[in-house]
């Protein structure tokens, strides 16, 4: 009889990096979009919900399907008509300007169709694989000398340990 339409969640996730001034688009859609719905701005997130793993998000704004912005002031997930004075939204031409504007609340929701974020926190960059072929490589010419030096055709002859002495020791008392 009735036909349900579920709306399901799509979010363009705009993702800033300010250390490289750079920014990426991620659409998330179904079910790769429900760990942001019920968020909050300035929450802190893992990057692996957006496929930035290793990385921690901040969600910094947004805008609804009709192109109102997310205030970090207004609580809840909805779109209320308030009188402001400065911030998101309205940026006045004269001191002590006010107007009224519908703005977006504070949680994310299934209306909201853009959400901003700022990566936080990268992944350490690890720096070894460099290192460690250049002490290869060291090592790797230690050997090639140490070969050079022993002497051709004799055997070398170690003097046996007795009991924690050196063995200058022992080869001095015999």
């Amino acid at each position: 009889m009735g036909e349900y339409i579920s709306s399901m969640a799509k979010f363009k996730v705009i993702v800033s990096d300010p250390e490289g001034s750079k920014s990426k688009v991620v659409e998330l859609e179904g079910a790769r979009a429900v760990p942001l719905l019920g968020r909050k701005l300035g929450e802190t997130i893992d990057g692996s919900v957006v496929g930035m793993s290793g990385r921690k998000l901040q969600i910094r704004g947004g805008s609804d399907k009709d192109g109102f912005p997310m205030r970090p002031n207004i609580h809840g997930g909805v779109r209320v008509s308030v009188i402001v004075s400065k911030g998101v939204g309205f940026h006045p031409h004269r001191e002590g300007e006010r107007q009224r504007k519908t703005l977006r609340g504070n949680v994310i929701t299934e209306d909201i169709v853009q959400v901003n974020m700022k990566v936080v926190e990268k992944p350490k960059k690890a720096e070894r694989p460099k290192r460690v072929k250049k002490a290869k490589a060291e090592v790797a010419g230690a050997e090639k000398k140490e070969a050079q030096t022993e002497p051709r055709g004799e055997e070398a002859v170690e003097a046996p340990e007795s009991g924690g002495e050196s063995s200058e020791k022992t080869a001095q008392t015999t």
